[in-house]
Parts: C-alpha cells; sequence; structure tokens
C-alpha cells in the first residue's frame, strides 16, 4: 500500500469542506489534481469513501469513519512533522572576525525559506566547536586539518600587516610579505591565520609574542610585541586606535571556509551551504577572490 500524506490530507479537507473547489483551494492544487487523489486514495483502501453528486460531496459511512480518525491524527502527525518556529535551532560558530557581507544576507535568506531560526556564537577554539558538538557549523579562516569534519572552500581574502602607532612601520602603507620575515612576529595560536609554516623554513619571522585570542593579539599588537599578519577586512574595521595596518601586496591569501561534522550533522547543512556559495558567488568584495 503506498498511500500518501498528501492523499490523506486532501481527503480530510474536502470532508470538512464537502466541496471540491474549496478542498482545492485549501490545500492549493487544482480540482482535478484534488479529484484524482481521492480516487487513489479509495483505491489503495478498496472503499468508496465518497458519494458525489453535481454540487455535494457526501461521506460513505467508511468515509465518515476514516475522517473520524484522520481529524485527529493528521494534526498530531503534522505537529510532529513540523514544530513550531523556534523548536529548532541552526547554530553557527565562529573563532573571531565574523565576516560582515554576506553571512547576514545567508542568514535572512535561510531563516525565512526553512523556518529555522539561526544563532551565532563565538568560541575560541580551533573549530568553533563543531568538533564538540556546540555548532553545527562554523565559518573559519586558515588552513584547516583535522578528522571527522568536512571542509567547504568559499573564497580566499587578501592579508594586512598590523602594527603599533608607536612602531617604526607605522608611517608606510605596504610591506613586503619577505620583509616580514625580518621582524617579531605576533602570533594567536587557537584561532589565528597566520603562523610561521606561511615562510619558507629557511627564512621564517622570530616569534615576538603568542596569545590565544584576537583580543589578546590586538592588544599585544598595539602595545608593540611584534608584527600581526591578518585578513584585510580586520584593516577595514578600524577596530583599534594604537594599531595602523599596512598592505602586503605579495602575502598569500587566507581562506575562508565552511567547516562541519561528518557525523550527525544538521539536516539543513546543505542548504546552508548552498546558499553561502551562491551569495559569495554573485558578489565578492574587492578584499577576496573566488
Amino acid at each position: 500500500m503506498s498511500i500518501e500524506l498528501h492523499h490523506l490530507r486532501g481527503f480530510l479537507a474536502l470532508a470538512e469542506e464537502k466541496h471540491f473547489t474549496r478542498a482545492a483551494k485549501r490545500m492549493n492544487v487544482s480540482q482535478p489534481t484534488l479529484s484524482r487523489n481521492i480516487q487513489r486514495l479509495e483505491e489503495l483502501l478498496g472503499r468508496r469513501l465518497l458519494e458525489r453528486t453535481t454540487r455535494q460531496v457526501h461521506l460513505t459511512p467508511d468515509g465518515e469513519s476514516l475522517h473520524e480518525q484522520l481529524r485527529f491524527l493528521i494534526p498530531r502527525l503534522e505537529a510532529v512533522l513540523r514544530p513550531e518556529a523556534g523548536d529548532d535551532t541552526f547554530r553557527v560558530g565562529f573563532a573571531w572576525g565574523f565576516p560582515t557581507d554576506w553571512p547576514q544576507e545567508v542568514i535572512a535568506g535561510f531563516e525565512e525559506e526553512t523556518g529555522t531560526s539561526v544563532r551565532v556564537h563565538r568560541h575560541d577554539a580551533q573549530l568553533a566547536g563543531v568538533d564538540s558538538g556546540d555548532t553545527d557549523l562554523a565559518i573559519l579562516r586558515g588552513r584547516i586539518v583535522a578528522p571527522d569534519v568536512e571542509i567547504v572552500p568559499l573564497l580566499h581574502e587578501r592579508r594586512v600587516a598590523a602594527v603599533s602607532t608607536r612602531s617604526d612601520l607605522a608611517g608606510r602603507e605596504e610591506i613586503g610579505w619577505q620583509e616580514i620575515a625580518n621582524l617579531g612576529l605576533v602570533i594567536n595560536e587557537v584561532s589565528g591565520t597566520t603562523d610561521l609554516t606561511d615562510w619558507p623554513a629557511d627564512n621564517q619571522p622570530t616569534v615576538s609574542a603568542v596569545c590565544r585570542n584576537f583580543d589578546e593579539w590586538l592588544e599585544a599588537v598595539a602595545a608593540n610585541k611584534g608584527v600581526g599578519v591578518v585578513p584585510e577586512f580586520v584593516g577595514r574595521q578600524h577596530i583599534h586606535s594604537f594599531v595602523s595596518f599596512l598592505t602586503i601586496p605579495d602575502a598569500p591569501r587566507v581562506p575562508l571556509n565552511l567547516v562541519y561534522s561528518r557525523h550527525g550533522a544538521h539536516p539543513l547543512i546543505s542548504r546552508f551551504v548552498a546558499m553561502a556559495q551562491a551569495a559569495v558567488g554573485e558578489g565578492s568584495s574587492t578584499s577576496a577572490e573566488r
């Protein structure tokens, strides 16, 4: 027996409306489609459910019995299949520097299309809570090597150098990538996007300060502990009065990725990923390239 939910919903609407046109409008289908669905339901059950006349629809005793059961069962089933808005939340994590353009568009469209609320929250961890189950998907920058996660690259961002306004470099507009190798580097070892391996093994910067989150990193740069390297969007935000930013024309670009678990992933992961890819593809900024 291959009775489907739309067969039962159509019968319930018709049993309550007692009129094919009104029932079809309620179901948002054409009248011929509703008629075929009811006929198919009768064939699958092997029972006549309706007595049809030119103007009215009457239920047979079998139809009355089925209607009596379905008028309680269908609403309960639909409540299970479509929980109230807010019952489910899609959790998007980030370690630092949440993008300020395409995610807002994607989140708004995702919530409208799926009815699922999106909650964005920061985790100062390498995978921003994906590995611990605290987030369903994370927006992360840099090279990511981790077992049991899917990594979807979205775009690549330019880098800039962050220097203290007290530094001798503060008056410059740009700096070369290999020039940084001769300087002390401030590193965020947990959620940063730059480390010594970005330079050749025989020409790497010295580490002048090690931090565990973005705020610590920023204050270390402001205190003139060394030079920091971050994606270009950070420099456009004017985030600290004692930090200046220099372009690095020849710097390798930073990948920005969507990351999620391969096991037990949220059922709407693919929808969010597809919407993000479409948004980035339609409007990449001047600081990024696909």
